[in-house]
């Protein structure tokens, strides 16, 4: 069953299909020669954000200069309560965010994680 036939029902969506729907569409467009760099940036970024916190988290993406772009970018579009709109700002989002939203945005962030880590697995093709 396609994604566009799953929308038309018109039924509710839980919040864990919303990000499973998301990280399918984002991941499917990184493209071959990216691949590496975005799998490695995601494989990281759960464990980052349980040792270190998602500021931090965030940031170690950050330093990967163009390479962790794309996880950014797809971290942002994810709709996480609190940080709906975000765009190249998600860093100074997620910083001014108060301690109970930002409790709840790495939860959220965790789990987006976990999407974009299945959905690399079924999509992604190993050499």
């Amino acid at each position: 069953m396609s994604v566009a036939k799953v929308e038309d029902r018109g039924k509710p969506r839980h919040r864990d299909q919303e990000r499973a729907l998301h990280a399918y569409e984002v991941v499917k467009t990184v493209p071959k020669e990216k691949q590496n760099d975005y799998e490695i940036a995601v494989n990281d970024l759960g464990a980052n954000i349980l040792r270190s916190g998602l500021c931090a988290a965030i940031a170690a993406v950050q330093r990967l200069g163009d390479r962790g772009r794309p996880v950014l970018d797809h971290l942002a579009q994810a709709n996480v309560p609190g940080l709906e709109g975000a765009t190249q700002d998600l860093a100074r989002r997620v910083r001014e965010l108060d301690t109970e939203a930002y409790m709840m945005a790495t939860r959220e962030m965790l789990r987006v994680t976990m999407w974009l880590k299945r959905a690399m697995q079924a999509t992604f093709i190993g050499d």
